[in-house]
């Protein structure tokens, strides 16, 4: 890799430092000899929509480093630093739109001749030089030519492009957006411009996807990503159309791709019938055919599930073919009505989380032909680059779809056994009143009737007129008992 300019490893080292805490953006803008009509129409939306995407994509915290990139010569290093900044509370849109305004495309060192373009080094520079090694985005806005006809190692370079973006490890998530830009210039005329994210590492493939899931892209360019990496996995996506055979399941499809299983309390059906929508996912790829395989892991149990095909052929993107499944419920681990788990969630949900699990196996993609007629149109003349030829090692891939078992408890047990309290609750007071009561008792000692008042449980001592103690008068619930009488006293129970 040629040796950067020291003006840019300085402020992409800098900026790397500064986002620490955030994901750092390097903007790569080609300005070699075929770019000449995108920076000479005086009508080009070229440096407005850098500008824009920029504003868009890079958030308050984030580092931002604008560098123009075509091919490293010596005297002439490429890329080269434009900008380089920590992003603030202020959109970093009029910053870029500046430092952009004065950028031109580049001659080649002591001649007239234009730039020639060298892709794979201006990427391979922002991830070693300007990440650093670190997770980041790189965004590549590019004509989609890499030096044809100017330059006899041009094939060379694109397979280094193409080993780079699909071999290499570095790079999790790979995107590309074709734009219609029509522009005429003094030599050339194009009609379509290319935009590349390049997500570094998993956190940086994780803000690609945070950055696309809130439309901080789709404000700025409305076409679908061609997906280029990654190729095995998250290639399919199933929806669910019907549930047969299992009274009281449901099954919906709710934010982020979540499947919700409704259950009521009282289904026991083993064993679920599910009709399934299977949507390719992998634009702009036809899975040309595969072997299906699907396995479901609910409440720790790890089951295959029955698939009407095992095969699929000529499942194009944003095309869903109908699936037939029969797929094992959790219904040995749901709690009963009357269990603690069941009462705690009465009048909302018991929630057994768990994922399906869908693995293509011997898969064949080709691109689709509506890609291609685009591609053409896009960029007359051109032949389709190798990046978009999928990888031949990728032969299997696999999807997850996470689901969440929701079983309903209604309020009855809850308020059954809360009435169940109220009444024993209600015993309780009752037997403690009855016990606190005081109670009456009639005595007659030495032919005087006399009355006394003691609670149960109580012993009371009993006296003769000379003040003499002649008995005890026990109170208990069911009456009272005269104890310890003494030998000749004239002392009784009633009148």
């Amino acid at each position: 890799m040629k040796i950067l300019s020291r003006s840019l490893a300085a402020a992409l080292l800098a900026g790397a430092s500064a986002a620490a805490l955030a994901i750092p953006h390097v903007f790569l803008v080609q300005n070699s000899g075929w770019m000449e009509p995108f920076y000479s129409d005086p009508k080009s939306p070229f440096k407005p929509l850098v500008g824009a995407l920029a504003g868009s994509v890079v958030q308050p915290g984030d580092a931002l480093v604008l560098a123009a990139f075509n091919q490293s010569l010596p005297g002439a290093p490429s890329p080269r630093a434009l900008l380089s900044l920590k992003a603030g509370r202020e959109s970093v849109r009029p910053r870029v739109v500046q430092a952009l305004a004065a950028l031109d495309t580049a001659r080649k060192p002591g001649s007239g001749a234009l730039a020639d373009t060298d892709l794979g080094e201006a990427v391979s520079a922002a991830m070693r030089q300007a990440l650093g090694g670190k997770p980041g985005i790189v965004w590549l806005v590019t004509n989609n030519r890499n030096s044809p006809h100017n330059d006899q190692a041009t094939a060379a370079r694109n397979r280094e492009f193409y080993r780079l973006i699909h071999d290499g490890q570095a790079i999790a998530k790979a995107l590309a957006f074709p734009l219609r830009m029509p522009v005429k210039g003094r030599h050339y005329s194009a009609n379509g411009l290319m935009v590349y994210a390049f997500a570094v590492g998993a956190e940086g493939s994780a803000a690609l996807d945070a950055l696309l899931a809130a439309n901080r892209v789709q404000q700025v360019i409305t076409e679908a990503p061609a997906r280029l990496k990654p190729l095995d996995r998250g290639t399919v996506r199933l929806a669910p159309r019907k549930v047969e055979n299992a009274p009281g399941v449901s099954f919906a499809q709710a934010a982020g791709g979540l499947l919700r299983a409704d259950v009521a309390p009282d289904a026991r059906t083993p064993k679920a019938r599910i009709e399934w929508q299977l949507e390719n996912t992998m634009y702009p790829y036809t899975i040309a055919s595969a072997t299906l395989s699907a396995r479901s892991l609910l409440a720790g149990e790890n089951r295959p599930i029955a698939l009407e095909s095992s095969r699929v052929q000529d499942l194009a993107p944003g095309r869903p073919a109908p699936l037939g499944s029969t797929m094992a419920l959790p219904v040995a681990h749901m709690p009963d009505k009357w269990s603690v788990a069941a009462l705690k969630s009465a009048g909302s949900a018991y929630v057994l989380p768990g994922r399906i699990e869908l693995h293509l196996a011997d898969q064949k993609l080709v691109l689709s032909q509506a890609f291609r007629t685009r591609m053409a149109e896009l960029f007359p003349g051109d032949p389709l680059p190798d990046i978009f030829i999928p990888p031949a090692r990728v032969q299997a891939s696999s999807a997850v779809l996470p689901v969440e078992v929701r079983v309903h408890y209604g309020m009855g047990p809850l308020m059954a056994l809360g009435a169940g309290m109220l009444a024993l609750l209600a015993a309780a007071a009752a037997a403690a009143y009855v016990w606190a009561r005081p109670r009456v008792a009639q005595l007659t000692v030495e032919d005087e009737p006399r009355t006394m008042r003691g609670r149960a449980g109580t012993t009371q001592p009993v006296y003769d007129r000379a003040g003499k103690q002649v008995a005890q008068l026990r109170t208990t619930l069911f009456g009272h008992q005269l104890l310890d009488v003494r030998e000749g006293a004239q002392v009784r129970l009633g009148r």
